[in-house]
C-alpha cells in the first residue's frame, strides 16, 4: 500500500511540472520531454544554418511580392555582348551578359522569366506602359531616367570610348572639335557626348537608332567618330581592322543597372540578389565569360574583305536560315493587314457615299486624320498607349496588324469610293427599277465591278504594305528587316545583311506583282 501511495504521489506531480520545471531535470520524467527539446533546438539551428548558407533567400521571393509567377524582361537585343540573338541554326534565342544575369536572378527570386524585345529608345516607354516588369539593356541610371523609372544597384561598370578610323588621330575629347560624332539615341553615351560638346566647340552630334548604324556612318565617311561603350567598341574594332577605339577618361564612375517602373516592389529583392551574386563571385564569372569572348561573339575574320566595296557576303551565309525565318511572319502580317484593311476601307467608302451626313463627316474626318499623320507615329501610339489606357497588353504583332488595318483602310476607302462611283450609273438605275434591294445591289452588282476596276490600285497598296511591314521592327517584331539587323549586330557588320534583306523584299514584290497580273488577265477573260 505504501508503495502504491508513493507511486500516486509521483504521478500527481505531473501537474506541477510547469510550476517547478527545474526539479524535473533530475526526475525520470524529463526523458519524455528532453528529446522533444533537443529536436526543436536542432531544427532551429538547422534553419539558421540554411538561411546563412542560402543568403536568406526566404526573404527574396520577388514573384510573390508582385502576385505573379512570371516576370517580363524587355531588352534591345542588338548590343553584344550584353544582349543579342544566337542565330546558329536559324534559332531565335536572345543570349548575352544581361540575359544570364536575369536567368540567375529568376532562379534566386523564384519566378519564371519571359523576354521581350524593343528598340532601345522604346524600353522606358514600355515600362511606363506596364508592358514589362524590368529592363536590362546595359542601361545606365541618370538623373533624367530616374525621374521616370527606378533603378537597382550598379551591377557592371563600363567606360565610354571614341571609335574612329585609325588614320584620323581622334583619341581624346578635345580632338573632336569641329567633327561630326555619332551616338545611339537614348543612351548614356548620347548624354555624355552632349556634355563633351558643351566643353569642346564645334562638335556636331548625330543621333542614330543603333550602334551598327553609327559604325557604318564612320565607314561611309558621313561622321568622323562615334562614342560607344568599351565592351561593344572592342567587338566592332576587331571586326573592322580599319577602326580603333580609345577610352574617354571619366570624372565619375558609371555603369549598368536594372530599370523598374516607378514604385516597383521588385527593387529591394533584386538588389539583395545582385549583392549575393557579387559576394559569391557569380557576376565576375559572367563578366569573364562574356567580355573576354568578344572576338568569338563577333565570329568574323579580322582580315578586311577585298574589293572596292569591301563587301563579304560569306560572313552571313550561316545566318541566312535565320533571316529567311522572317518571311512567313512578313507575309502573314501583310495578308492580314490587306484583308482587314479592304473590309474596313469598304465600310468607310460606303459611309462616304451613303448620303447620311453624320456618317459622311465621320468617315472623311477619319480618313483625314490617318492620312495626315505618320504611320510610324500611329504604330507607336497603338503599341504603347493601348496597355496604359485600357489595361490590355496588346502584342507587337497585333498592334502592327491593327495599325496597318486602320491606316490602309483610310487609303483604300478613297480608292474604293472612286471605283464605286466609276461604275456606270445605269447599273444602279437598272437594279433599282427591278426592285433589287440596295444592299444586295451593292454586294452583287456594284462592288464586283468596282473591285475589278481598282485591282491595280489595290495591288499597289498591298505592295506598299509589304514594304512598310519593316516598320514593325521598331516595336520588336522579328520580320525580315529585324532579322537582318540582328545578324548585322551579331557579326558587327551592316551592309551585307541589309542588302540580302532588300533582295528578299524585291523577290516577294515581284512574286506579288506576277500573281496580280495573272489574276487581272483572268478577270478580263471572264468578261
Amino acid at each position: 500500500m505504501r508503495k502504491q501511495r508513493e507511486q500516486r504521489k509521483q504521478g500527481s506531480r505531473g501537474g506541477q511540472s510547469q510550476k517547478y520545471p527545474i526539479s524535473y531535470a533530475r526526475s525520470p520524467m524529463p526523458y519524455a520531454l528532453y528529446p522533444k527539446r533537443k529536436i526543436l533546438t536542432l531544427l532551429f539551428a538547422a534553419m539558421v544554418v540554411i538561411s546563412i548558407v542560402t543568403g536568406q533567400n526566404y526573404s527574396l521571393n520577388a514573384a510573390s511580392s508582385v502576385g505573379k509567377d512570371t516576370l517580363t524582361l524587355i531588352t534591345s537585343p542588338d548590343y553584344p555582348p550584353y544582349e543579342f540573338y544566337d542565330t546558329q541554326g536559324g534559332d531565335r534565342q536572345i543570349v548575352g551578359f544581361d540575359i544570364d544575369i536575369a536567368k540567375s536572378l529568376s532562379q534566386k527570386l523564384g519566378f519564371k522569366l519571359q523576354v521581350m524585345e524593343s528598340d532601345f529608345n522604346g524600353l522606358i516607354p514600355a515600362l511606363q506602359a506596364n508592358r514589362a516588369d524590368f529592363v536590362m539593356a546595359g542601361m545606365t541610371p541618370t538623373p533624367e531616367r530616374k525621374k521616370n523609372v527606378d533603378f537597382s544597384i550598379i551591377y557592371y561598370e563600363a567606360k565610354d570610348t571614341i571609335v574612329a578610323p585609325k588614320t584620323s588621330n581622334l583619341k581624346q575629347p578635345q580632338d573632336l572639335a569641329g567633327k561630326k560624332v555619332g551616338v545611339q539615341l537614348g543612351t548614356i553615351q548620347e548624354q555624355n557626348a552632349k556634355k563633351i560638346a558643351e566643353k569642346v566647340t564645334g562638335i556636331q552630334l548625330k543621333q542614330l537608332n543603333k550602334v551598327p548604324e553609327a559604325i557604318q556612318e564612320i565607314k561611309s565617311g558621313r561622321i568622323d567618330a562615334a562614342i560607344v561603350e568599351d565592351t561593344v567598341a572592342r567587338g566592332f574594332a576587331q571586326a573592322n581592322p580599319e577602326l580603333e577605339f580609345n577610352v574617354i577618361p571619366a570624372a565619375e564612375a558609371s555603369g549598368s543597372a536594372i530599370a523598374f517602373p516607378k514604385g516597383s516592389p521588385l527593387v529591394q529583392p533584386f538588389n539583395q540578389a545582385l549583392q549575393q551574386m557579387q559576394q559569391k563571385g557569380e557576376l565576375k564569372q559572367l563578366v569573364t565569360k562574356w567580355f573576354s569572348q568578344t572576338t568569338a561573339a563577333a565570329n568574323v575574320s579580322s582580315a578586311p574583305a577585298k574589293g572596292g566595296l569591301n563587301l563579304d557576303f560569306t560572313r552571313i551565309i550561316p545566318e541566312i536560315p535565320f533571316i529567311l525565318k522572317g518571311i512567313p511572319l512578313t507575309l502573314l502580317f501583310t495578308l492580314f493587314s490587306v484583308f482587314l484593311g479592304l473590309i474596313w476601307g469598304t465600310i468607310l467608302s460606303l459611309c462616304k457615299i451613303t448620303g447620311i451626313k453624320p456618317l459622311t463627316w465621320l468617315a472623311n474626318a477619319y480618313t483625314s486624320i490617318f492620312r495626315g499623320t505618320p504611320l510610324l507615329l500611329q504604330l507607336a501610339l497603338v503599341y504603347y498607349a493601348t496597355p496604359q489606357l485600357t489595361g490590355y497588353d496588346i502584342s507587337a504583332l497585333t498592334a502592327g496588324v491593327l495599325t496597318f488595318t486602320l491606316n490602309s483602310g483610310a487609303y483604300m476607302s478613297e480608292t474604293i469610293r472612286g471605283g464605286i462611283q466609276a461604275v456606270d450609273k445605269g447599273q444602279t438605275e437598272a437594279a433599282m427599277s427591278m426592285g433589287v434591294p440596295y444592299g444586295l445591289m451593292m454586294w452583287d452588282i456594284i462592288l464586283p465591278q468596282a473591285l475589278k476596276n481598282i485591282l491595280p490600285a489595290l495591288v499597289n497598296e498591298t505592295i506598299g504594305l509589304l514594304k512598310d511591314s519593316a516598320l514593325v521592327s521598331t516595336i520588336g517584331v522579328v520580320e525580315i528587316l529585324r532579322s537582318a539587323q540582328i545578324v548585322g549586330a551579331n557579326k558587327y557588320i551592316y551592309f551585307e545583311p541589309l542588302l540580302f534583306a532588300g533582295f528578299i523584299y524585291y523577290a516577294l514584290v515581284m512574286g506579288l506583282t506576277f500573281a496580280a497580273s495573272v489574276l487581272e488577265r483572268r478577270l478580263r477573260q471572264s468578261e
